[in-house]
């Protein structure tokens, strides 16, 4: 159920209105930097389109006055038409269309370059975004609140700033129209320009009150476009269509779909036709505005007050002026809800993101190892700990074997590991420093991590392999080195293009490989950082059969002697030659030993072990 809040005081929304254009500035810089020449480009072709359209209102008065006056004298005198008696005419004629010419290539610039800014704005948006999405925090990402900020930045804020600047320029045109004209109309009356104003205003209120109106909205149902978003994902990727085909999950989904899109349409129904109603209601009073304005005009021509020329030039700048003050508040009115828009954008950017103060590059006391001490860590919004009390040492060359049923909070601790948490209670060191005094980058090129639910890039062969090294990405020679520890090599060499072959569905001539080779991939990836001295393997041979996994670890044991490495495995027969096990339950640790030990105690893992191994008989 929504809810509603209750209207501020008129001067608060008075306040709140103007305070939202602090984005203007904002994204005038913005477009300065996108593009100099493209914005300076801008201006002048707004001057020019700003102050030529009375030029012409007032060369046509000369044109008129002119051809009246030159049929009184050949009418008085008899002369006959020559091209010297219709030069006075012809001039204003020609100069008049050159004025028009000028217009009309002020307005094809303005358009061209804001065409050409548009695509260089959301450019720089786009890349200002994912910059942004790479400082932030696995934690900032799992937040469903903040998730809802990301999606509404990226869905509208990449074509904001240049819609702002367009209207910004948009106003300044049509202010400067207004001025000229206005030179123009006072000296037919003030009170024309009185006229003007009160035929426009009451559509600009109208606007304004609709577009916060419609940006509430927007920001309300972030969460159901969200949802919308990701049910298209669902029924129409390969990774996931499936299983919704075998589970007949199409029409529950479609109808789900469906009835997001009618509640969402229903909204955008009753604002658009309130919106415009009001719109078309308000906008007859400029009608009549207009027209009692004309009225105005003739009767002060037909009592000779006013000559035919002047009558013509004065509708015109009339008609003009009023089109060009609606669009201004229009302008306005749009760059409220541009500048309401924008802060979306800027409320993403400024997410604030914690600060990594680490500098280390080697530890206090190099050979030490990694030690959990007493740690403990709770996820954002939970209400039991994922980890307590955990304390572990592991020195350079031994192993690690997690073990522990779903959820216990094994795929947690590596997390922690890796730095993508911060322990909430106690500390976590390696080489006898804490990690948080630890440069990120250096830390992480020590670790090499397979996780269980490993990305798929929609890349080349290599390109998936070297993602594991960024500074080996393009490296052929680290390619085939890694994919043979990974045992990827075989059938790597099958495929069509080797390394160089496409992965995936997504792009043309793309090869889908079965779970089993993904993951001689990702082992493979894990394996390119060859500076890595702690290896995390999480569930690294779930998919492959026994001949595969006995070769895995076979490579594994050989090649891991002066590592630290860390295995989380269902899988006993593998678990069981690690120097360390540690039996995690609930986030605490429930045994600790190496596997004679544990059996010796006949507790938890040992009961494990022993079901696991009758299965085998």
């Amino acid at each position: 159920m929504r809810r509603t809040q209750p209207a501020p005081p008129p001067a608060n929304r008075l306040a709140a209105f103007f305070g939202v254009f602090r984005y203007s500035r904002r994204a005038l810089v913005l477009v300065w930097q996108t593009s100099r020449p493209l914005t300076v480009g801008l201006a002048l072709c707004t001057l020019v389109a700003g102050v030529l359209p009375a030029v012409a209102a007032w060369i046509g008065q000369l044109i008129v006055d002119s051809v009246v006056e030159a049929m009184a004298y050949h009418r008085e005198s008899g002369a006959p038409l020559t091209l010297e008696s219709a030069w006075p005419v012809l001039r204003y004629v020609l100069a008049e269309a050159g004025v028009i010419a000028a217009i009309a290539m002020a307005q094809r610039g303005l358009s061209a370059q804001q065409s050409l800014l548009r695509a260089l704005l959301g450019q720089k948006v786009n890349v200002m975004i994912l910059e942004k999405a790479g400082t932030l925090s696995l934690a900032q990402f799992e937040d469903s609140e903040f998730y809802d900020k990301l999606t509404r930045a990226r869905r509208e804020a990449s074509i904001r700033p240049l819609g702002l600047v367009n209207k910004t320029f948009g106003l300044a045109q049509n202010g400067i129209s207004l001025i000229s004209f206005g030179v123009l109309l006072v000296q037919f009356s003030p009170w024309a320009l009185l006229i003007l104003a009160v035929g426009a205003l009451p559509v600009f209120l109208s606007e304004a009150k609709f577009s916060g109106d419609a940006f509430r909205l927007f920001r309300w149902r972030s969460p159901q476009t969200r949802m919308q978003m990701y049910l298209e994902t669902v029924l129409a990727r390969e990774d996931s269509i499936k299983e919704v085909k075998l589970f007949g999950l199409e029409p529950l989904l479609l109808d789900r779909y469906r009835r997001i899109f009618d509640t969402l349409y229903g909204e955008d129904r009753r604002l658009t036709i309130r919106r415009e109603s009001w719109g078309f209601a308000l906008g007859l009073l400029g009608t009549l505005a207009f027209y009692g304005a004309y009225a105005w005009v003739v009767v002060e021509t037909v009592g000779g007050q006013l000559t035919l020329g002047e009558m013509t030039m004065y509708l015109m700048v009339f008609k003009q002026g009023q089109a060009a003050l609606s669009a201004s508040l229009t302008s306005v009115s749009g760059m409220y809800e541009d500048n309401l828009y924008l802060s979306n954008l800027y409320e993403y950017l400024e997410q604030p993101v914690a600060p990594q103060a680490g500098t280390l590059t080697e530890g206090a006391r190099p050979g030490d190892g990694i030690r959990f001490e007493n740690v403990g860590f709770t996820y954002p919004g939970a209400d039991r700990p994922a980890l307590s009390g955990i304390g572990l040492h592991l020195r350079p060359g031994q192993s690690l074997a997690l073990v522990g049923a779903n959820g216990s909070g094994k795929t947690t601790l590596i997390k922690l590991l890796t730095r993508l948490y911060e322990p909430g209670e106690g500390r976590i060191l390696l080489d006898g420093s804490d990690l948080a005094e630890w440069d990120v980058g250096a830390l992480r090129r020590r670790i090499g991590v397979i996780f269980q639910d490993f990305v798929r890039y929609q890349l080349k062969v290599g390109e998936n392999l070297g993602a594991g090294d960024v500074a080996a990405f393009e490296d052929e020679a680290r390619w085939q080195e890694a994919a043979r520890r990974g045992l990827a090599d075989d059938f790597i060499a099958d495929m069509p293009g080797g390394y160089h072959t496409q992965l995936g569905r997504w792009f043309k001539g793309g090869q889908e490989l079965s779970g089993g080779q993904w993951q001689k991939i990702a082992l493979s990836r894990a394996y390119m950082r060859e500076s890595a001295d702690i290896l995390v393997l999480d569930e690294p041979t779930a998919a492959m059969d026994a001949a595969a996994e006995a070769a895995v670890f076979a490579d594994f044991r050989e090649h891991s002697r002066d590592k630290m490495t860390i295995l989380i495995s269902h899988r006993f027969s593998t678990v069981r030659a690690a120097d360390q096990i540690l039996v995690i339950d609930g986030g605490e640790i429930l045994e600790q030993g190496d596997h004679a030990s544990l059996m010796a105690a006949n507790g938890r893992y040992a009961r494990l072990f022993r079901l696991q191994a009758k299965g085998y008989e």
